[in-house]
């Protein structure tokens, strides 16, 4: 019998792992949505951990039996996606009372997709930044994470492109 999967928030312990499956995830479930070399510059240029979240404790892991299988939370900032690395300048917290949270950064281990890894994470971020006085969220996201956000009620409001250019 299979242990159950456990959510809680991550850790500064959880980074090194949590990059390894955003790296994983982000070139196999870019199949079908993006080039190889699309998924390989988005995932070196802009997937990654944004420890801001972790520090806030508003970034979660999935796991079971000490492997990680999704990661993914909610901002109460206002950078709306990006690792570290994109990071510029201040991150100053929202107001719940006139500014939506963000939902940042989910990631499923490509070896378990569409099992409702994605789905659990997000009723659970929706719950805490409720919890925290948000009624609004918003997100950016790339195409592969499109029809999960879809499916959990959201809307797409603007197309846009992100152009990352290599250094080779």
């Amino acid at each position: 019998m299979t242990s159950p999967a456990l959510l809680r928030p991550a850790c500064r312990d959880d980074i090194p792992r949590m990059e390894a499956l955003i790296r994983r995830s982000g070139i196999e479930l870019s199949r079908g949505f993006y080039t190889p070399e699309q998924a390989a510059a988005v995932t070196q240029y802009v997937f990654g951990v944004d420890t801001q979240l972790v520090e806030d404790q508003t970034y979660f892991v999935i796991e079971r039996d000490g492997e990680l299988l999704a990661c993914g939370g909610w901002s109460k900032r206002a950078t709306l996606f990006g690792a570290d690395r994109t990071k510029q300048g201040a991150d100053p917290l929202l107001d719940p009372a006139t500014e939506p949270a963000r939902i940042r950064a989910f990631f499923v281990d490509p070896a378990v997709p569409r099992q409702g890894l994605g789905r659990r994470l997000m009723e659970h971020c929706e719950a805490e930044a409720a919890r925290a006085g948000f009624g609004v969220m918003e997100l950016a996201a790339t195409m592969p994470g499109v029809p999960l956000y879809q499916a959990c009620g959201f809307e797409v409001v603007e197309n846009s492109r992100l152009r990352c250019r290599t250094t080779s």
